[in-house]
């Protein structure tokens, strides 16, 4: 090792320095390449503008899931709060019934008081009046006393009965109280997402800002040219369907009609529903996203697809993954105006389709109600189709 260490030329060592000028010229050396090296992951650290967008677009989907969560929980909330008043209303009846068989109870020991109902029979008989003034008492009390009985076990069922509703009063009144955490809980987690996209977006500068713009742009056109084919392959789909029922009904007379009078009412009363929901929708355009929001001045998501249902006549449940729920999943080139095409694994978005591969939406907060390609955010973030009525 000793004969390896003085072949090296002097010049190149580093360790085992000898003299104080090379020894801090290969300190300073250091401290100079240190300082780059801290320097340069500040700038490395900074995220690309493609990062920007995507941390962007993901916080603007959890917060679109924390509002499903909110609008969940504030269903929730308002249905617990409506059993909870019927219920502490059930119990004030219950407990003015029970107070009234308490009353009848009472009355009847103050009749037994009064008749001497509670002596013994031979004290009564010696006391009464007269023998027919003791048979009339008798069988009067015991009438009473059949009516004392239907008393008492009403007063029992009554007493019973108020103890159970104000036991499930406090359970409901519990419950309201867990709801009310969720919604806070949602509420503070959709706010906190869109503080942090916000802070993202106002740190990027002008020049990062407008290739943000021709970013997006270029998303569109890419969202349109699939929506076109899209339009295309259903066109074609709905020609060759045309030709097929045609031959068909050359071909079969009978048989052929009976089937189509079968089919056709429900295409046409789907149809016609589907109609009244997207004349709704169109007349929501550029009304503001908010987050929770179910109109008339603006919506969310599952708030303008329920609102524009509603004025068909249909109800739709008020979150986008009960929505999805709520009618018949058909495949993408199937759909049909009015349809719900919903979005993500996750299923926390859903526009109304109005034919060409478009559709209706409230996309996210700081956007407005408008017509887009249900191809925005690309084909893969599809995740079905439903026909809701």
């Amino acid at each position: 090792m000793a004969s390896h260490r003085k072949s090296r030329p002097t010049g190149t060592r580093v360790a085992g320095i000898r003299t104080p000028a090379l020894a801090t010229a290969a300190l300073t050396s250091v401290a100079l390449l240190s300082q780059s090296a801290n320097a340069a992951p500040d700038a490395d650290d900074k995220p690309s503008l493609e990062e920007v967008e995507k941390k962007v677009d993901d916080l603007y989907r959890q917060a679109e899931s924390a509002t499903d969560k909110y609008n969940a929980a504030k269903e929730k909330t308002a249905k617990q709060r409506k059993r909870v008043d019927t219920l502490l209303d059930d119990v004030a009846q219950r407990t003015q019934k029970l107070n009234e068989a308490r009353e009848e109870l009472g009355s009847f020991a103050a009749a037994q008081y009064r008749t001497g109902a509670s002596a013994p029979d031979t004290a009564t008989f010696l006391l009464a009046d007269t023998p027919q003034d003791y048979f009339d008492q008798t069988q009067l009390m015991d009438r009473m006393t059949g009516r004392q009985k239907v008393a008492v076990d009403d007063y029992v069922t009554q007493q019973s009965e108020t103890m159970k509703k104000r036991q499930e009063a406090t359970e409901s009144l519990a419950t309201l109280t867990e709801s009310q955490g969720d919604l806070k809980t949602a509420k503070a987690t959709v706010q906190r997402k869109l503080a942090d996209a916000r802070e993202l977006l106002s740190q990027l500068t002008a020049e990062e800002k407008a290739r943000l713009a021709a970013i997006e742009k270029e998303k569109q056109e890419e969202a349109s040219r699939k929506a076109a084919e899209l339009a295309r392959e259903q066109a074609e789909q709905q020609q060759a369907q045309e030709e097929a029922a045609q031959q068909q009904e050359s071909g079969s007379s009978a048989s052929g009609s009976g089937t189509s009078t079968s089919t056709a009412p429900a295409d046409s009363s789907y149809a016609t529903k589907a109609e009244k929901a997207l004349a709704f929708a169109r007349a929501q355009i550029g009304k503001p996203y908010v987050w929770g929001a179910v109109g008339p001045g603006s919506y969310d998501c599952s708030g303008l697809t329920q609102a524009a249902w509603k004025a068909a006549g249909v109800t739709l449940p008020r979150t986008t993954y009960d929505q999805v729920n709520a009618g018949t999943t058909v495949p993408l080139s199937q759909a049909q105006p009015g349809d719900l095409v919903f979005f993500y694994d996750d299923v926390t978005h859903v526009g109304i389709y109005i034919g060409n591969g478009m559709m209706i939406h409230a996309p996210k907060p700081g956007t407005y109600v408008r017509e887009e390609s249900i191809y925005y955010d690309g084909e893969s973030s599809i995740h079905s189709v439903v026909r809701p009525a």
